[in-house]
């Protein structure tokens, strides 16, 4: 019994953890993010995969990144501002930075 329950408690966070990931890169499609972030190559901005590498995951950094997006930052990534998306909810920023800060966990 207690292994049933072990497998499905790693189970059910499995198949939510790959529900998270696939809503967080659709509302990043659908925000536009696409346009100046690729997932492996610098576009305009850097990739998701090289922002997921810089920052650690601790529950500031999600703030901190969340912040960045929704006010727009300069010279993180070079002299190319990232502009303000203030209409992008808190929700849905919080379900894409957490996409972003986990891909180096996940396979691309």
């Amino acid at each position: 019994m207690r292994n049933l329950t072990i497998t499905l408690a790693l189970f059910s966070l499995l198949t939510s953890s790959i529900i998270f990931s696939e809503e967080g890169k659709k509302l990043a499609q659908k925000n536009g993010c696409f346009a100046c972030h690729s997932m492996k190559l610098r576009v305009v901005g850097p990739s998701f995969n090289e922002v997921s590498n810089k920052y650690d995951h601790a529950n500031n950094t999600k703030k901190i990144l969340m912040k960045k997006i929704k006010n727009g930052s300069r010279g993180n990534w070079g002299n190319v501002p990232m502009i303000a998306h203030p209409k992008i909810s808190d929700k849905d920023l919080d379900t894409m930075v957490t996409w972003i800060l986990h891909l180096d966990y996940q396979a691309n």
